[in-house]
């Protein structure tokens, strides 16, 4: 779905990332676009966000971004900024990016390297936190060219066919989570049912 909204104030390629261990345990910092030229391993923050049909809201991100641009992945990822919580930086990163709010919970952990586009590498340590929303989005659009929401099933499929439209993380997650997110959804579908 296309849309049109008012830019907000968001997170720069000059902000710093936290370094991070393999073990999560912080190292220092690092400005954000230098972390990813030398591929140095820092923390991430990842939200997953479904409907009460069950299906997974998908974002395609701007092709401005300084990565990745034009890729589908999921509803938001980004980097906590040093001293802040995961947990904090991932609402404030879904509101920055999708311009929605929702409850988050805490999924999994995970990691991964791969290469993206202009010479840059991802390595992160990604907390993934998932959550439920039916009302408004209203994505930036420096962040965000479009959105869509998807079966599980259907992403699945689809990024059997088409590797190339996904962001490498997101690809990642799906290879390496698939089961997490779909007791997630379970679960929060038996919540939905249940809270009727």
């Amino acid at each position: 779905m296309k849309h049109k909204t008012v830019r907000r104030d968001a997170d720069t390629d000059a902000d710093d990332v936290i370094l991070v261990d393999r073990h999560d345990a912080p190292l220092g910092t690092a400005q954000k676009l230098e972390a990813h030229r030398t591929g140095t391993l820092h923390r991430a923050v990842s939200a997953f966000v479904c409907n009460d049909k069950g299906e997974i809201l998908l974002q395609r991100r701007a092709a401005a971004k300084y990565h990745s641009g034009g890729q589908w992945a999921n509803a938001c990822c980004s980097h906590p900024r040093p001293g802040e919580d995961t947990a904090a930086a991932v609402h404030r990163r879904l509101t920055e990016e999708m311009g929605l709010a929702c409850a988050l919970h805490f999924l999994f952990t995970t990691q991964y390297r791969a290469a993206v586009s202009n010479d840059l590498t991802e390595h992160e340590f990604v907390h993934v936190f998932g959550g439920r929303h039916e009302g408004a989005i209203a994505p930036d659009p420096a962040e965000v060219d479009e959105w869509k929401w998807m079966t599980l099933p259907a992403i699945a499929a689809d990024l059997r066919k088409r590797p190339e439209d996904y962001a490498p993380w997101f690809r990642h997650y799906i290879a390496a989570h698939e089961n997490d997110l779909a007791a997630w959804l379970k679960q929060t579908a038996a919540e939905t049912i249940g809270g009727r």
